[in-house]
């Protein structure tokens, strides 16, 4: 069980260098947003994929923790570093508004996914009401290009900065998989009943996951403002965040450590291809894009991290 968790982290420092290395501007955002895919795919699997509740609105967390980082630092003038680690704390705290009232009434399985689904919509529509967030226009953050400021000059920075955000979202499930709690969160997941029956607070320990799992999607909120400088509420609380949120661990294999870091790298490439072979229709990358990932799950459903034990038995038995 240790083997993967520790297998993904010697992956992660073996990226350390790669701006050293590549020099292509493509490949270094090709990169970063890969990193930013697997932070946001393994903010969901705590919840998701280790807990087994099924969030479609990851958005509501994300949209928080951005917000967060660039209203307090275009209103309050408080450094971005620390609204950085002020977007967890409202990302964990959004987790844990929507967990308490979804779990104080038992809602579960499809309830609970319409429900954060539902969430994210009304957090929206608040984002796109209130002027302190800019409203519909959106939320313009000043351009002031130093590392002080959490804006660099080249993309370097920024890949530094989403790969240790995503070595400590990879470690903190690498420690979810190797702890007590981390065990009566599958025991939730498996049964509720049971794990009840021995002794574990279903609610509170599904209230402890997603609060870590929104904490570490307003860090990737946080990223995603400082990276563009600009938010709107359909940027924050969009579908497309939750839906991303959602398919790079289930294309990955969700409730393992590496599923996020391999369905990362997939969706990007699946992303880049669709795009590039279809340049030519508008519309039709998106149709190819879908194909292929519905094509993945019906094959592997339990993603492709599970290639590799079916490559490895295939292999003795040939040996």
């Amino acid at each position: 069980m240790k083997t993967p968790g520790l297998l993904a982290l010697a992956v992660l420092l073996a990226l350390v260098p790669l701006p050293l290395l590549v020099q292509s501007g493509f490949w270094l955002q090709f990169a970063i947003f890969t990193l930013y895919f697997a932070l946001l795919g393994q903010s969901w699997n705590l919840l998701g994929g280790y807990g087994g509740q099924r969030s479609f609105g990851h958005a509501a967390f994300f949209g928080t923790g951005a917000y967060a980082a660039a209203v307090l630092q275009v209103d309050l003038g408080v450094n971005p570093w620390l609204c950085l680690g002020l977007a967890g704390l409202f990302g964990a705290a959004a987790g844990g508004f929507v967990g308490a009232l979804s779990f104080r009434y038992g809602l579960r399985g499809s309830y609970f996914a319409l429900v954060t689904l539902a969430f994210a919509e009304v957090f929206r529509i608040v984002a796109d009401s209130v002027p302190f967030t800019g409203a519909g226009v959106g939320l313009q953050i000043p351009l002031r290009q130093t590392a002080a400021n959490f804006q660099f000059h080249d993309k370097a920075g920024f890949y530094a900065v989403i790969l240790a955000l995503t070595a400590l979202a990879t470690a903190v499930a690498w420690w979810l998989e190797n702890s007590r709690f981390g065990a009566e969160l599958v025991a939730v997941r498996e049964n509720e009943d049971a794990a009840r029956a021995l002794g574990i607070d279903v609610n509170r320990t599904k209230l402890w996951a997603i609060a870590l799992s929104g904490a570490l999607a307003g860090f990737a909120g946080s990223f995603y403002a400082q990276y563009f400088l600009y938010l709107d509420p359909r940027l924050a609380y969009g579908v497309e965040v939750s839906v991303t949120a959602l398919l790079v661990p289930l294309i990955g294999g969700a409730g393992t450590v590496l599923g996020p870091l391999i369905g990362a790298v997939a969706l990007r490439a699946l992303n880049e291809i669709s795009s590039t072979v279809t340049s030519g229709a508008p519309g039709l990358n998106l149709v190819l894009y879908g194909a292929l990932l519905i094509a993945i799950l019906a094959f592997l459903p339990d993603g492709l991290v599970s290639l590799i034990p079916r490559l490895y038995r295939s292999r003795l038995r040939n040996a």
